[in-house]
């Protein structure tokens, strides 16, 4: 048994020492070492990397290995640790959902750059019509300033420049997450072609509306910070737990990977766990969605 384990433990150190390799250096690391060695290019690995060499290793190796992946090298970490398997396929298991959680905050973010980018292309465009320039002129001037069109800006600016259907076009540009608020520019765009009303005071009233809605919305995100950082402490702390008694002396990995009592209370406490975390989550997306 003793040679068992420690055959695993040494099999999970080569593992995690090839993976780091591997971030480090590439896939043909010792091919590109070659090559510049015979291009002539200089001593390859003469002497101890320098910590400017060594930092931007550390960065290059932190822009491969993304959030998700960090749950893979816990478990790597833990599994030489502990001498299991059990905490590698924990790791993997997170590695899809530590992954949606970093594209839907990706998404959040540039939902909130879209949002503000339309709030901006309003106020852009209310100056220019004041300026005394045509509506599809101003229009022309304040997206290329502000960007609050997106992937949609061609299509709109060619309808704006060739007399086609702008508000349509707005329409179709609002269907971008973040970019709602161009339903009401394309409202205002059509009040103030068809019956003559002022543009420049709709567009005016629109960003009022657009700022005080966004600014909601960042009061009530300030307000839900406090129920999301207690999820998150609630849930590190059986990493606490697990310290304190790996400091106490007790082999709390031991206890729940080598035997039957601690790997139920593993699997349920996991269960209760993730359970807790979703019904947190779902409270919070509740409150943003009301």
């Amino acid at each position: 048994m003793v040679r068992g384990t420690s055959g695993f433990a040494l099999v999970s150190a080569l593992l995690c020492v090839g993976v780091m390799a591997l971030l480090l250096g590439g896939w043909h690391s010792g091919a590109r070492r070659a090559q510049l060695l015979l291009a002539g290019g200089g001593m390859a690995g003469t002497g101890p990397p320098t910590w400017r060499v060594t930092a931007g290793e550390l960065r290059r190796l932190r822009g491969r290995l993304r959030v998700e992946w960090w749950a893979l090298a816990a478990g790597l970490v833990l599994a030489v640790a502990g001498a299991s398997v059990v905490p590698v396929v924990a790791g993997a298991a997170g590695v899809p959902l530590l992954r949606r959680v970093r594209l839907a905050r990706r998404d959040r973010r540039a939902r909130e750059g879209r949002e503000g980018a339309v709030i901006g292309l309003c106020g852009a465009l209310a100056g220019e019509v004041r300026a005394g320039r045509q509506p599809g002129e101003a229009l022309l001037q304040a997206a290329r300033d502000s960007g609050g069109l997106g992937d949609a800006q061609a299509t709109v600016l060619a309808a704006a420049r060739f007399g086609g259907d702008v508000p349509g076009a707005l329409a179709v540009a609002a269907r971008q997450p973040g970019a709602e608020g161009l339903l009401g520019l394309a409202a205002c765009w059509r009040v103030a072609v068809d019956q003559g009303a002022g543009l420049a005071a709709g567009l005016d009233r629109l960003e009022a509306a657009l700022r005080a809605e966004r600014d909601q919305r960042a009061d009530l995100q300030a307000q839900l910070a406090g129920a999301r950082s207690t999820a998150l402490m609630l849930a590190g702390l059986p990493v606490l737990g697990l310290a304190l008694g790996g400091a106490l002396g007790a082999d709390p990995l031991h206890v729940l990977l080598h035997t039957g009592a601690g790997l139920g209370c593993l699997l349920v406490g996991g269960l209760l766990e993730g359970l807790g975390m979703w019904w947190a989550m779902r409270i919070v997306r509740g409150a943003e969605a009301a």
